[in-house]
């Protein structure tokens, strides 16, 4: 009797802590929606109170005169203060949000825009969804571009790499489907798991050999089209080798396939194309980090994790 007391209590203990206010981070396939966004963060107080929350929220000492104190919120200014010495905190230095004079909630629905638009949102549609000149909302998408930084984890068990390029159109031409003044991205991608892209300056084997070497597992197998870079390359560097032969309509054989980067080249070039119509080589590596991004998080809410993200230095 005590053990099934004992059971149900340590399952209520454990829904309990799957109730919080992160629930839709850490279950796959949650929703977050505007009316759970706007629950959560309904002003610019609750906005710069999470980043205080945060960034200080364990801080018990003033760093100044070392007293056991509370920090109280300064009126009028986004700063909070020692309850004896006056010593101020201010949560948004080094954030995204530093010296901004835009109101932190429409910072914070920006960044909900951002995580539920799969094809993202350009400077000119965030300026009409907040009434800002497109200047700010330049500024606004090009710094929550940068809370998508790439992870560090390795990929391993069947890995997929291919190539693709990027512009080349000039005035009165099509795209075409050379790589004449087009910029290479060199893609990794897990199978059923996370993908990284990087803008490449050419395709050789200086290139190419440092990217795989630090990104993928060398007990991982390798699939590639037939593509000459990495005929002999990838099996020199140990790595297991499969590969298929596009140019005689073989796009499978077995588990052997380049499918899935495929497609993820194929929602890159659609987003980017359909939403942002053009990206210059300067800022397109922050584009294809968002994609990234996207993609890697794809099986859970995205906006709780941008905007957790978001309340953590980054600067």
């Amino acid at each position: 009797m005590s053990n099934n007391i004992t059971n149900k209590y340590t399952s209520n203990i454990l829904l309990s802590s799957l109730t919080n206010k992160y629930i839709f981070a850490i279950i796959p396939g949650m929703r977050y929606t505007k009316k759970q966004f706007e629950a959560q963060y309904p002003d610019d107080d609750a906005c710069l109170e999470a980043v205080f929350q945060a960034r200080f929220g364990n801080v018990k000492f003033c760093p100044s005169c070392a007293a056991e104190t509370k920090f109280y919120r300064v009126k009028k200014r986004q700063c909070y203060a020692c309850q004896w010495c006056g010593y101020q905190l201010f949560p948004l230095a080094k954030t995204i949000f530093r010296k901004t004079t835009t109101p932190l909630k429409d910072w914070f629905y920006a960044i909900y825009l951002t995580s539920v638009s799969k094809n993202g949102i350009s400077a000119k549609e965030l300026e009409r969804h907040l009434g800002v000149t497109y200047k700010t909302a330049w500024r606004m998408c090009k710094q929550i571009r940068l809370l998508m930084k790439p992870g560090s984890d390795m990929l391993s068990g069947i890995v997929e790499i291919d190539e693709t390029y990027y512009g080349g159109r000039r005035r009165g031409q099509g795209v075409g489907r050379g790589t004449k003044n087009k910029v290479p991205v060199f893609g990794m991608v897990e199978r059923g798991g996370s993908v990284k892209a990087v803008i490449a300056h050419n395709l050789t084997h200086s290139t190419v050999r440092p990217l795989i070497r630090e990104n993928v597992d060398i007990q991982t197998v390798i699939n590639t089209d037939y593509f000459h870079l990495y005929k002999g390359l990838i099996p020199q560097m140990g790595y297991k080798h499969e590969r298929v032969n596009h140019s005689i309509k073989e796009y499978a054989r077995g588990d052997s396939h380049t499918n899935t980067i495929e497609g993820f080249w194929g929602q890159l070039k659609r987003s980017i194309s359909g939403t942002y119509h053009a990206v210059s080589p300067k800022y397109l590596q922050s584009y294809v980090n968002q994609f990234v991004f996207l993609y890697n998080f794809r099986d859970v809410a995205v906006g709780p994790v941008l905007l957790e993200l978001a309340l953590k230095p980054v600067l």
